[in-house]
């Protein structure tokens, strides 16, 4: 009984391996092998990518501007202490309520602060990219996030990134 249940269970995998379609001859038609594929399409590239282009040289450029180390950590800090505090009084906390926003306040207002310190001071790039249509335009931007000379990248809202 077991060895006929098993037979019939081998017989039916093969008929149904048979129905399945292989690599070789699946979808032939127009897109496979017909007209797009060495028909009359040969010789166009489909997937041309009108903002893409090649980096071809990378400069980083100084901001020129300087300022104390920990300057915008320690105003943003102040000024998140101030407003932190005066919304939680003008809102009716209490005391303890009050001292625990001014602490968030400076802690948030000290993050926020060193940010735009290094925003403002930092240095840029300028990345130089020859497009695929031959043009080479020159875009300004303050970090490169992984791009490279010779990557191939998209020019997205004056900013370049990674294809």
């Amino acid at each position: 009984m077991k060895i006929q249940l098993i037979a019939a269970g081998a017989i039916a995998t093969l008929a149904l391996a048979g129905c399945a379609t292989s690599p070789g001859y699946g979808g032939g038609g127009y897109n496979n092998g017909g007209y797009n594929n060495g028909g009359y399409n040969n010789g166009y590239n489909q997937t041309r990518c009108a903002d893409c282009g090649i980096v071809t040289r990378i400069n980083a450029v100084s901001s020129g501007r300087t300022a104390p180390a920990a300057t915008g950590a320690i105003l943003g800090g102040i000024v998140g202490a101030v407003a932190g505090h005066e919304i939680s009084d003008k809102t009716g906390g209490s005391k303890g309520n009050q001292n625990i926003a001014a602490v968030a306040g400076a802690a948030a207002g000290a993050m926020a602060g060193n940010k735009i310190q290094q925003n403002v001071t930092g240095e840029s790039y300028d990345i130089q990219v020859r497009m695929d249509d031959g043009r080479v335009i020159m875009v300004n931007q303050k970090n490169l996030n992984g791009v490279a000379e010779n990557a191939y990248v998209r020019v997205v809202n004056g900013r370049v990134v990674l294809r």
